[in-house]
This record gives structure tokens, sequence and C-alpha cells, in this order.
């Protein structure tokens, strides 16, 4: 039995698509008032919901017990409800989930974190916690950290639209980002079940092409056979912004975007090494799929 955690969400969500695939058997943390069409979609997939909440220690312990494996997606940076902040849910929640999965006898952790910024930020902080409470708790572990989500980073939600050809731009575009898809990123976390590399291993995943937003933006151009409207926000007011946060979200957002700004390249080759076989999509691809028609995909 394999629990997963942030089953509603995008990349959990894919996750659980991926295992129901897979003959394993699926176990989803939900809550009550999560979307009826993502509870409706993991019941199609076969798979076995518990209510719960990051919140809660006893039904965490409800929901560990009988696993075999965890794979944690949850944070609260896209969907918040009532008490969820990243102090509630991304660093004691999630805490609170390791130790009940290790008092539960799972064998295998797997989490899905991001790589070293050099700027301080609360969930940065949350995070690097999770990750030392994980490999300090005596179950087998693997850490993922992907860069920057196609999907999500590429989208109008933030600012890019491909089908409308704008383009809002953190920065002034021009380092280079190993763009990855969601989709590969759930790949490799279903992947490490099995796979003796991934065994208490942190693992960086990036896309396969190292591209700058500008140069994004120009392959967007060449597949839409249009121009794009271009807006930037200076790295100034991201710093600005960042300096005078008061909300632990808000500043987290903030210096994720300086993060953007100041690139971030990944050698996939060494993940691919580590899990032969794996496809990478290229950010074409997506741009491709998304010049045709709007955009489905939700970061929540």
């Amino acid at each position: 039995m394999i629990l997963v955690v942030g089953a509603t969400g995008l990349l959990g969500g894919e996750i659980c698509q991926l295992l129901s695939r897979r003959g394993n058997a699926v176990r989803a943390l939900v809550r009550r008032t999560s979307h009826p069409d993502r509870l409706a979609r993991l019941k199609s997939l076969g798979a076995e919901q518990v209510c719960g909440d990051l919140k809660d220690r006893p039904s965490l312990d409800g929901a560990c017990r009988g696993a075999t494996a965890v794979i944690s997606t949850a944070s609260s940076t896209m969907t918040r409800q009532e008490g969820d902040s990243i102090e509630s849910v991304d660093r004691l929640g999630q805490l609170s989930l390791v130790d009940a999965a290790r008092a539960a006898g799972v064998k295998h952790f797997i989490l899905v974190s991001f790589p070293s910024i050099d700027t301080p930020f609360p969930l940065q902080a949350a995070k690097r916690a999770v990750e030392d409470r994980v490999r300090e708790s005596g179950m087998t572990y693997t850490i993922l950290q992907p860069t920057f989500f196609t999907e999500v980073w590429l989208s109008p939600a933030l600012g890019f639209d491909a089908l409308n050809a704008t383009a809002q731009i953190y920065g002034a575009g021009k380092n280079k980002i190993s763009w990855i898809s969601f989709q590969d990123v759930a790949q490799f976390a279903v992947s490490a079940l099995d796979n003796p590399e991934a065994r208490n291993a942190v693992v960086e995943l990036g896309g396969p092409e190292a591209l700058s937003p500008l140069e994004v933006v120009r392959l967007a151009e060449q597949v839409a056979g249009k121009r794009f409207d271009v807006q930037h926000v200076p790295e100034a007011a991201l710093a600005a912004q960042y300096g005078s946060a008061t909300d632990p979200l808000q500043q987290s957002f903030a210096a994720l975007m300086l993060f953007y700004a100041h690139g971030k390249v990944t050698d996939a080759k060494r993940a691919l090494r580590a899990f032969p076989g794996q496809h990478l999509r290229s950010v074409r691809e997506y741009l491709e799929a998304s010049t045709r028609t709007p955009s489905s995909v939700s970061p929540t």
C-alpha cells in the first residue's frame, strides 16, 4: 500500500494515476473540503481515500497504518484552508507525517522538495527541517529536488500565457533554468519505489535543456507564429518585495521569484543515470500543447 499525501494536487494526482497504472494499491490522504472533481478522479483510479489533515496527528497515524511507503507532495502554498500556513503544514505538519510514518513501520519515505536556495525564507526553512527529519528517521528515504515546474511557472497563473502571446518575466530573463514537467517529477517519484539508486538519496531534478526565460519566449514565438508582449518585473522590485514582506508566504513567493531571476541549471544526466529509461519532456513539447488549447493545468 502506497500512501500519497497531497493526492488532490497537481503533482500528487499525477503520482496516484501512475501508481494505479502500475497496479499498486494506492491510499490518498484527502480532506473533507477537497474539491469534488478531484475526489472523483481519485475514486476513478481505484484509490482508497482516507480523510485526514497534516495538522491532525491522529489522522496521520491512521493513514500511515499498513502503508509500506509514503510519497509526500503536500504544501500550503497553493491550496490554503483555514489554519493552513507554512508553519502549520509545510513544517510541523510534514514533521508529524514523518513521525507517524516511522511509528507505523513505513519502510520508504519519498519527499518532494526543491533545491537549496541562497536566499533564506520560511518555506525553504520548513523544507530543510523536514528533509533532516526524514534522513534521521531510520526509514529508507528519497528526497527529490526538482527545479521550476514548466506547467506552473510557464502558465497564465504566473503571467506566461502562450495562447494569448503574453509573458511576464521575473528579472532580466537572461539566466538559464532547467525547466521540468511535473509529469516527469511524478514518474521519478514512482520509479524511486523500486530503484536501488534512489535508496537514501537526495536527487536534484531538471529538464532536458536549460533555457533562459527570454529563450523560452523566442521559442514560444516560433511555435505560435506570433510576437509576444513581454513585461518584466525588475529584480530590484522583487528584492524590495522580499525585504518588506511580513507574511511568510509572501516572502517565500518573493524569494522563489528571485531564484527564478537568478536562474538554476541542473545536469539532468546525473538523474537519468540513476533512473535509466526516464523520458524528460521539453519546453517545446509543453508550448506546442499550450498554444493549441487553453491550459487546463492548475498548480493547485
